[in-house]
């Protein structure tokens, strides 16, 4: 059986790699997105497929919205804003674009009739958590982050609509996704400062902070199993390697992997900005239980994203 998907936020990096999939599979597929930080080049591939429908538009305008969506089967719910590190200097931008627009994105679910949800949560929310690896089911801490803060409200609003009006949900909680289409993150900006400057490279934070990454593909087959395979009416998800690295290894990585040898220089302090976890490594036993397991080990997947980098240099001018 295939369904008619609708994936915000699908012309982002997740988003994009979802739509591949979903189409290479078979299924119908629409991509809500208002190209804020999309690429309508990510979507390239998808266009050429048949049962693929683009439409620009906004979460926030509910009436495109529900029209949008109207006979879909299932929604994937990646758009957000994800920027983590600035949240403080636009804190509205966490609250409209991640719980807000989640919100209306029930109510068009709701009046249209759409009952079944995946959505893109974060590793955030356990804030700076005690339990190392953290599951699921670990108790919440104090939030740290504006971004983490949204998305708990998001995950809060879905189950409190599947309680209510009978809806479906996958909450996946990633940790950073790294490979081809990767614009935002570390290894994003560390690639633009040997870009600008191979001699040098300014690090926030120690540079001990410990991280643990995953593979977009493998980040989309786990999503993908779970909702294939997870029949529960509220599915919380860990989404992660079993391993993870400091950031002075990531970077050891990139740069061993483009023949450089810059000097370092720390922003010092065990967290490179306020909301930025000195640990995150998540216990993925329950996705594991599923039958999936990552294909790509970090190492790789932070090669495998600097060589996209390399070979799309053109992104950087798009994001200045």
């Amino acid at each position: 059986m295939t369904d008619h998907a609708f994936i915000t936020g699908g012309a982002g990096f997740v988003g994009s790699h979802l739509a591949d999939r979903l189409l290479a599979l078979g299924h119908r597929v629409t991509v809500y997105d208002n190209l804020s930080t999309g690429l309508v080049e990510f979507l390239d591939d998808a266009r050429k497929r048949p049962g693929f429908t683009f439409v620009k538009g906004d979460l926030l305008d509910g009436g495109a919205l529900a029209k949008a969506i109207k006979g879909c089967d299932i929604v994937y719910h990646l758009a957000a804003n994800a920027d983590v590190r600035f949240g403080l200097q636009h804190p509205k931008k966490d609250f409209e674009q991640n719980t807000l627009a989640t919100f209306n994105l029930l109510e068009a679910m709701r009046v249209t009739g759409v009952g079944r949800i995946a959505f893109a949560s974060t590793g955030s929310i356990y804030g700076e958590s005690v339990v190392i690896p953290t599951p699921e089911d670990a108790p919440f801490p104090v939030q740290t982050s504006l971004y983490g803060a949204s998305k708990l409200a998001g995950e809060g609003l879905i189950a409190a609509y599947c309680e209510g009006f009978g809806f479906q949900s996958w909450l996946f909680r990633f940790v950073s996704i790294l490979g081809e289409r990767y614009t935002h993150g570390h290894v994003y900006d560390f690639y633009r400062m040997l870009r600008q400057d191979p001699t040098k490279l300014h690090v926030l934070g120690d540079g001990r902070q410990k991280k643990s990454y995953l593979y977009v593909a493998d980040c989309v087959a786990a999503i993908l199993t779970a909702v294939e395979r997870a029949k529960d009416k509220v599915n919380v998800f860990n989404l992660g390697a079993e391993e993870y690295l400091e950031v002075d290894q990531s970077i050891a990585t990139i740069t061993a992997h483009l023949g450089l040898s810059p000097r370092r220089t720390y922003g010092g302090g065990e967290r490179g900005w306020i909301g930025d976890s000195p640990f995150i490594f998540l216990d993925t036993r329950r996705i594991r239980a599923l039958g999936w397991a990552p294909q790509v080990d970090l190492r790789q997947s932070i090669v495998r994203t600097v060589d996209w980098l390399k070979a799309n240099a053109w992104i950087y001018e798009r994001r200045a």
